[in-house]
């Protein structure tokens, strides 16, 4: 599972040109799914999303995380995480999860993120959306659940 973390003093989704969800400080994550994701990839992403200390204390130092200032969390599905476009110059997503696995699997990784943190706001799956944001810094995460050591 790969995430692409943004810290934001705000972001929203939109579907067809109508606001869906939106946020104030917090993250932006991109999520995208492998096709050998299990469990315990959700869970090492979710753990490191809300464990990651990128909010500034009071002494302007990156100290605090996402709980910590009480900020928000917008999940958003994006099977492009996993783009290969390594060969030729239309990228492949062979190695991304099928929709209809993916499909379970986000949802299931929402739920695990709000069984652990409140204030989490998601993007529609598999609906085109538009994704606006504040990046706040900018502050920008890539996270990786195959790079375990």
């Amino acid at each position: 599972m790969r995430a692409v973390v943004q810290r934001v003093a705000s972001a929203s989704v939109s579907v067809d040109g109508m606001k869906v969800s939106s946020i104030g400080e917090g993250l932006l994550i991109l999520a995208g799914i492998h096709e050998n994701d299990e469990r315990d990839d959700m869970v090492y992403i979710r753990d490191k999303i809300l464990g990651l200390r990128i909010f500034n204390d009071d002494k302007g130092l990156m100290n605090r995380s996402v709980g910590d200032v009480n900020g928000d969390i917008l999940l958003v599905s994006q099977f492009t995480l996993y783009g290969d476009a390594r060969r030729g110059r239309r990228p492949s997503y062979s190695s991304a999860m099928t929709p209809e696995s993916a499909k379970s699997f986000f949802d299931q990784f929402v739920a695990s993120v709000r069984d652990q943190y409140p204030g989490v706001q998601s993007g529609i799956f598999g609906a085109h959306m538009e994704i606006s944001l504040v990046n706040s810094g900018p502050v920008t995460i890539l996270l990786d659940s195959a790079r375990i050591l």
